[in-house]
Formats: structure tokens, sequence, C-alpha cells
């Protein structure tokens, strides 16, 4: 019976009378893919058979064409998994998925909040079985067969458990709240939402590397030596504070290495990759560290969290405008409207925007990368160490040295490490 209602109200709605709505939604996501399609065939073009003159020194002749192949390989898996995901969508959607989905757990008679829980979980369980089959098969085919893969089947489906645990426990609270503001409050629901998820998101970072962080790796404190002996002088000699400098179990899932800077206030801690102490030299890793404390001395953190409040609230504003609108769920095929679906529609509806912002924010964050460099370079002493650093990461994590520049627009939050090389020994 539904399946039959479904079909009615596509032919309703649908084929050549399809709203402004859904013309906007297929656009969107056409031009998503296209972009991505023609970023991933230019990034492939940019490939170099041999070694540029400019990267001497950072790959050995083997290991740079392990790193295109890697490349090809990973490109063409991503390319797989985007086009999956964009039929899969396109069939639930023009199937009438969303409607049938819709009557089902109305049919249950729930309290909306409920229902609406309900009818994102299975949506968002859906899809994430219909995936599963390709994280195993990039985490147990493609980086294991290039020497990164770390991950046991076992810690691979705790991962899992605990981060649909996380996902059900803190995701279910904050869409409940968003859910009920939105049924209960009004006209200013949508500044209710904005305070109630910018309050959530600075508590979650605070907690985070105490509660959250430790679920999934083992952070330990790191052993007086040389290199803490090291990073102590050098953030005394900056006047940064810190007193949780940690090392991270990375390598129990993969071989690559990173650091990253993380929490704030009294609770703020720099953490470093067990794979990454043990490829750099006490200098190097100083450097990279630097290199971290250079975001919080630039007021780079600040930047992005205030960019993230505003983002937010422009979010839930541009949401309110069109969630009221009949013609948006029809664009779907829904006969009834609800505040739930209507968060799905939006998030489609908003995927132009959600480009642009992510092009405009990754541009900043490349500029951020150039200055924490530079910080780095300057209050070290010596920019080779950065430079050595910057090296061996790429090595390691074979990293792509001639990305085209259209992807690097499109994707890159980082410079490509050869123009990072070349800023920080002055020659750009």
């Amino acid at each position: 019976m539904r399946l039959a209602q479904s079909a009615s109200l596509i032919s309703t709605f649908g084929g050549a009378s399809m709203n402004v709505f859904g013309a906007i939604v297929v656009a969107a996501i056409g031009l998503d893919f296209v972009l991505d399609l023609i970023s991933n065939w230019l990034n492939l073009k940019a490939l170099q058979l041999t070694l540029p003159p400019a990267a001497q020194g950072i790959y050995k002749e083997e290991d740079y064409r392990k790193s295109q192949n890697y490349i090809r390989k990973s490109t063409y898996f991503g390319l797989v998994r985007s086009t999956f995901a964009l039929v899969v969508l396109l069939a639930f959607w023009f199937s009438g998925g969303f409607n049938f989905l819709d009557q089902l757990i109305r049919g249950w008679e729930l309290v909306p909040v409920f229902s609406g829980l309900l009818y994102i979980a299975i949506l968002l369980s859906a899809y994430g079985l219909l995936t599963l089959p390709f994280s195993i098969y990039g985490t147990f085919v493609i980086e294991e067969r290039f020497g990164f893969n770390k991950t046991t089947p076992k810690l691979f489906i705790l991962d899992l458990l605990k981060g649909l645990a996380l996902a059900a426990i803190l995701g279910g609270i904050v869409l409940a709240a968003i859910l009920l503001l939105f049924q209960y409050s009004g006209t200013y629901a949508w500044l209710y939402c904005w305070a109630a998820v910018t309050g959530f998101s600075l508590i979650a970072q605070y907690v985070a590397p105490n509660w959250i962080m430790p679920l999934f790796n083992k952070f330990t404190p790191m052993a007086p030596g040389e290199l803490k002996e090291a990073i102590a002088a050098y953030t005394r000699s900056v006047k940064f504070p810190v007193k949780n400098i940690f090392v991270m179990d990375g390598s129990k899932r993969s071989t690559k290495s990173n650091a990253f800077f993380t929490g704030f206030g009294n609770n703020k801690r720099i953490a470093l990759f067990d794979t990454l102490i043990a490829q750099h030299s006490v200098p190097e890793l100083v450097s990279v560290l630097a290199h971290e404390v250079g975001h919080y001395k630039k007021k780079h953190i600040i930047q992005g969290l205030v960019i993230s409040i505003v983002h937010t609230g422009i979010l839930f504003y541009l949401l309110s405008l069109v969630l009221s609108s009949t013609g948006l769920y029809h664009a779907f095929y829904v006969q009834e409207p609800s505040i739930y679906t209507g968060l799905i529609f939006f998030g489609l509806l908003y995927t132009p925007v959600e480009l642009a912002l992510s092009i405009i924010m990754n541009a900043i964050s490349r500029k951020h990368e150039y200055e924490a460099d530079r910080f780095a370079a300057e209050t070290t002493g010596d920019p080779r160490n950065m430079v050595e650093a910057l090296k061996k990461l790429s090595s390691t994590n074979l990293s792509n040295l001639t990305p085209h520049p259209f992807y690097v627009f499109l994707n890159y939050s980082h410079p490509p490490v050869l123009q990072r090389i070349s800023a920080i020994l002055g020659q750009k």
C-alpha cells in the first residue's frame, strides 16, 4: 500500500514537473560529482613518471613509483565509492524511498521527536551498512597492499562499535534538541539551536582529550629524556605553557604519522604519534611541535572556532527559511512535511553552499599552514629541521608531490609539500 502511495506521489510531483528545490539539489550534487571527477582526472594526469628535480632527497626512485601507484589506486577507489553513493541516493530518492520510510514510521504512532530520531538513524545505518564493504576494502586491501595498515579485524570492529555508540549518544542528544527546538520554539528556533549546538561543541572540544579520544587511542605522557627536555625548553622560549605532551599509539592502526593540537584552556594538549617519534630526530620533532604551537600563537584555532560558530548560525538560519516550505518535501515525494525529513532534505539542498564554503575554508587553512611553518622555522632557529621533517612525512605517507592546482584548490587543507618547503627556505 505504501509503495503504491509513493508511486502515486512520484507521478504527481516527479518527472517534468520537478520543482525548483528538486532541480537545485540535482544540479548541486551533479556539479559536486562532476567537479570531483574533473579534479581527480587532472590530478592523475599531473602525476610524473620520473622523480621531479625538486623532489630529490624526498623519495628514492622505487618509493616514488610506489607513491604514484598508491595515488592511482586510492583515486580510482574513491571514484567508485562516490559513484556508488550517488547512485544509491538517486535510486532511493526517485523510487520514493524517503516517503516510504516516513509513512512506515508514522504508522507506529510514536512521539514526533522519537519518530525523527528513528527516521534519521535508519537512514544513516542503512548507508553505513551499504558503504561498509568500501571501508573494509580500503583498510584491509589498499592500505594493507602499500604497507600502511596495522588495524586488526578485531580493532576495526571495536572502532566501528565505539563510533556507533558515540554517534547514538552524542548525536542523538544534539539531534533531539534540534528537533524539539524547531518543533516548539517558534520564530527564533534557529537562534536557540545555534546557541545549543555551539555550547555543545565547545563542551565536546574541552572534554574530548580526556573522555572521547582515549576511547580509541592510548595517550601516554611523554617519558623523561632528550625529547621531552628539548620540547620543554622550546615551549618555555616561546612562552607556551603546556602541561600535557602525549605520545599516541597511532602505530596500532597505521604506519602513517602525524601530530596535532587539541583542546583549549587548561585542557589543551599536544599529541605526537609514536610512528612520528620513531622516524624523526629530536630537532625535527621539535620543529613539528613548533608548527602546532604556531597555530595557537597565530590564533588560527580561535579563528577557526569563530568561523565554525558563524557557519553554524548561517546554516540554522537558512534551515529556518525553507523548513516550512512544502515544495522542499514535494521535491522528495514526501506526503507529510516534518522537521526530521526537512533536516535531511536541507542537507542536500545546502550542497552548493557547503562546496563554496569548503573551498574558502581550505584556502584559509593553507594560508595558516604557511604561517605556522614560518613560525616554526623562525622560533626554532633552523628551518632545515622543518624541511627535513616535511620530507620524511611525505615519504612515509606516500604523499603526492605534484598535485594538480585545481585538485589542490578544491581539496587541500595543506599546501603541497614542495611549495611548503620553498616557502620555508624563502624561495616563495
